[in-house]
């Protein structure tokens, strides 16, 4: 958080300003989603107009072979060295993905996105938010953990992934949503 909060003071002030905003209800917690849930969306809308932008990397490999005795160089060209994922948030040098309720694998895949950015100098830091494990009893008493299984994306099966270093060097910055983002739950 530190790296984040002092390199890039704006990009954190978005990101505090987005979670401190971003208005979930319960509706939006139990309705179906299909692709993107609402509290993506949601988070979009604040995001946005912060120009805050959907990026892909991709790059191409040149090797260059030097050869002596006959002097020569032999060029070799790997197409689609790189080929990541979209980031779902990339501004100035920072990298967020939201992740509410997919498949836990999509954290490799982020993960992944995040350390091809970084090694590439693209990014210096990343992002990422999903539910924290204090959703589970709101799951519970709305009738619904079963559509917000253990297999989805949620805190515990990001932490591991972070301890098992899956995103490089790259520094990250965990985000776990609470019951106290809900506007309308009732303890």
């Amino acid at each position: 958080m530190e790296i984040l909060a002092e390199a890039y003071p704006q990009e954190y002030s978005d990101i505090i300003f987005a979670l401190e905003n971003i208005k979930i209800k319960i509706e939006d917690i139990t309705v179906s989603g299909g692709n993107e849930s609402r509290i993506p969306k949601k988070f979009s809308e604040i995001m946005r107009p912060y120009e805050w932008k959907e990026v892909k990397i991709t790059g191409d490999l040149l090797v260059k072979l030097h050869t002596r005795n006959p002097s020569s160089i032999e060029e070799i060209l790997i197409e689609d060295y790189i080929d990541g994922h979209n980031i779902d948030y990339v501004k100035n040098k920072v990298a967020i993905d939201m992740e509410w309720n997919s498949k836990d694998q999509t954290f490799d895949r982020d993960l992944y996105a995040f350390r091809a950015f970084y090694e590439c100098g693209i990014i210096e830091c990343g992002a990422i938010i999903t539910r924290s494990a204090e959703l589970n009893p709101l799951f519970n008493a709305l009738g619904i953990k079963q559509k917000y299984g253990a297999s989805t994306t949620w805190m515990g099966k990001l932490l591991p992934r972070i301890q098992a270093r899956r995103h490089g060097g790259c520094p990250i910055f965990v985000v776990g949503i609470t019951p106290r983002t809900i506007k309308d739950w009732k303890k």
